[in-house]
């Protein structure tokens, strides 16, 4: 990749804003060459940066982005992946608290990691669902591919079906899904299962498939619409797997996979699924890294059994894309009152985000006394270094028009306090 490619997607990138397109893109190059910044106003004092402090909450406020545009752009760019390789999707919402947003709209309940326990793991704020391609190896180089926020009143696996609808026809080859046990479930089978796209998603053991029906008796009455039943928690019905496989993970523990297919969900029965069991023996044995898991598998043929437990483990990827938005990228760190304008942040962030995966063969990396000189560079090491490369290709960006100081408010203008919004309740799952 050369410069040309960075340059023509920063280009793309300045073209899909609609209104304030200077200073959001302004922005976003403060992202990028910003020193260690720990706030967002802070980003005014990057190298580069033209406009004042209050220009960046006002880009936000007004600008406008055009996330059609923005969503075939970035899948325009999208780096191939490597020969005899297929591309690995993962999606998956994050959130970003705003506990004490009293006059931010649209809070509702959001789920928050880590919290002690006892403590309730959700808090007020705003959740955002994002598909991105996978980096192999797992790490923080995921290119992101669609950012959507979910409205109070929706959840994660419907919005996610909705951006998967949009975003499958602009992808060059048929991909493959992995996501966790939240869409493993019956309603988002029924959404996605005719979408041109294989699915691997993780799915709860208690969770219960039907083998195809019987053959029509002739006597009386209907007949039966589902064979017997399987479950992954009742060994009783599994019967022989249809494919089996043991083997050795990367740390030489045992790792055995079995395979049961032609099931499907009883309310979707149009979806055929294959079930697979992974049990690794150096598992932790916890809820969170359990000896034996459970799987779905959707779309077209069952990749090797060996490769299954590789490609699920890819899926942190995008967990790691998550901590560098939120610790380099400040993706959680501006204060906007309106999660429209927070929105807008998103859009500049993923772009921001992705403008780092693009120029990562430009880049070079000044390693620091206690960075790893055998590990490839990471993508912080790769955003010190993006001043240079920014100089190199250039910017679309006009620079700012001073206009003077603002007169402020007419004399006699009331100021009210501004609306307070309550928060809306989670939205329950619904059942698998």
């Amino acid at each position: 990749m050369d410069a040309t490619t960075l340059r023509a997607f920063r280009q793309g990138v300045y073209g899909c804003f609609a209104r304030a397109a200077d200073a959001l893109f302004e922005v976003a190059d403060a992202l990028l060459t910003a020193a260690q910044p720990r706030s967002f106003v802070e980003l005014s004092q990057a190298p580069g940066m033209q406009r004042r402090w209050p220009s960046l909450y006002a880009a936000l406020r007004d600008g406008r982005v055009e996330r059609d545009a923005l969503r075939r752009l970035f899948a325009r760019y999208l780096p191939p992946p490597a020969p005899g390789a297929r591309l690995v999707l993962a999606l998956d919402t994050s959130p970003i608290h705003r506990p004490e947003a009293h006059t931010a709209p649209d809070r509702s309940l959001v789920y928050a990691p880590d919290v002690p326990g006892g403590a309730s793991p959700v808090r007020p704020g705003w959740a955002f669902s994002a598909v991105v391609a996978l980096p192999d190896p797992v790490s923080s180089w995921t290119y992101i591919l669609d950012n959507r926020r979910v409205p109070g009143g929706e959840t994660g696996a419907t919005v996610g079906a909705e951006q998967l609808a949009a975003l499958l026809p602009l992808l060059p080859a048929r991909p493959v899904l992995v996501a966790d046990g939240f869409y493993g479930t019956a309603t988002w089978v029924a959404a996605t299962g005719a979408l041109p796209c294989d699915q691997l998603l993780r799915a709860k053991r208690t969770a219960v498939l039907y083998r195809p029906a019987p053959p029509p008796t002739g006597k009386a009455g209907a007949p039966k619409k589902d064979g017997p039943r399987f479950q992954g928690s009742d060994p009783a019905t599994h019967g022989e797997p249809d494919a089996a496989w043991q083997g050795t993970d990367a740390r030489g523990q045992a790792v055995a996979v079995a395979c049961w297919g032609g099931l499907h969900l009883k309310a979707r029965r149009g979806v055929a699924i294959t079930a697979i069991r992974i049990v690794r023996a150096g598992a932790a044995g916890t809820k969170r890294d359990p000896h034996e898991a459970w799987f779905w598998w959707l779309g077209g043929a069952l990749p090797p059994l060996d490769t299954l437990p590789g490609l699920y483990a890819r899926r942190f990827g995008i967990e790691h894309g998550y901590k560098l938005d939120k610790q380099a990228l400040l993706w959680a760190a501006p204060r906007v009152r309106t999660p429209e304008q927070f929105a807008r942040w998103t859009d500049l962030v993923a772009a921001a985000h992705n403008q780092l995966v693009l120029a990562r063969p430009l880049a070079e990396v000044r390693l620091r006394p206690w960075d790893a000189r055998r590990r490839a560079a990471s993508p912080p090491q790769v955003r010190r270094a993006m001043g240079p490369i920014l100089a190199w290709v250039g910017t679309p960006a006009r620079p700012p028009r001073p206009r003077g100081n603002s007169p402020g408010r007419a004399p006699g203008t009331v100021v009210r306090p501004a609306a307070r919004h309550p928060v809306r309740p989670k939205v329950p799952r619904k059942a698998a």
